[in-house]
């Protein structure tokens, strides 16, 4: 698929979750989303996250393996949802000719509901200026195998859109014009 056809598909896909289908609105949805918002922010020497997951889908992924059901409204879902972050989402930058990616630390800044959802909140300095990131993200692939991630990308006055998934777990984001 072009670019301009992923931009299509990401436009419908945002469109049809924000003005809600039939099933989206209820802790039951159709499909299984979520959107991932990241921001280059040079003066800071970070990138910013914010990533909106189903909140019935969230508690799912944390609660697998684990003996009772996780609350995501428990203080003890917080050290859990950044577990959960640091092995699903990962960002590096180019290193040097040599090594070709440098890993980058992902800062869990805490999680809020917003009615049906969870924002989950992260920032991750960056050790010099970029104008590229590769990022893996496996958000909740695990558990859904329809599961669809999207990514909005802003960095030096250019937006990027991506969609990832089961097999398309990983894009290289260029913020160079």
């Amino acid at each position: 698929m072009n670019k301009k056809g992923k931009l299509l598909t990401i436009s419908y896909l945002l469109l049809a979750l924000f003005l809600g289908l039939p099933g989206v609105a209820g802790t039951r949805h159709a499909y299984h989303t979520s959107i991932l918002e990241l921001r280059l922010n040079p003066q800071k020497q970070q990138v910013e996250l914010a990533l909106k997951v189903f909140a019935d889908d969230f508690a799912q992924a944390l609660s697998q393996g684990r003996p009772k059901a996780v609350d995501l409204r428990s203080p003890a879902a917080l050290p859990l949802a950044e577990l959960y972050l640091h092995q699903h989402l990962k960002l590096s930058i180019p290193a040097s000719p040599r090594q070709p990616r440098l890993p980058l630390d992902v800062q869990f800044l805490g999680l809020q509901p917003d009615k049906e959802a969870y924002w989950l909140y992260a920032k991750i300095p960056l050790p010099r200026p970029t104008q590229e990131l590769l990022l893996n993200q496996s958000v909740l692939l695990e558990s859904f195998s329809d599961q669809m991630n999207i990514v909005n990308a802003e960095g030096n006055g250019k937006k990027i859109s991506a969609l990832l998934r089961n097999g398309h777990e990983e894009e290289l984001i260029s913020f160079r014009n």
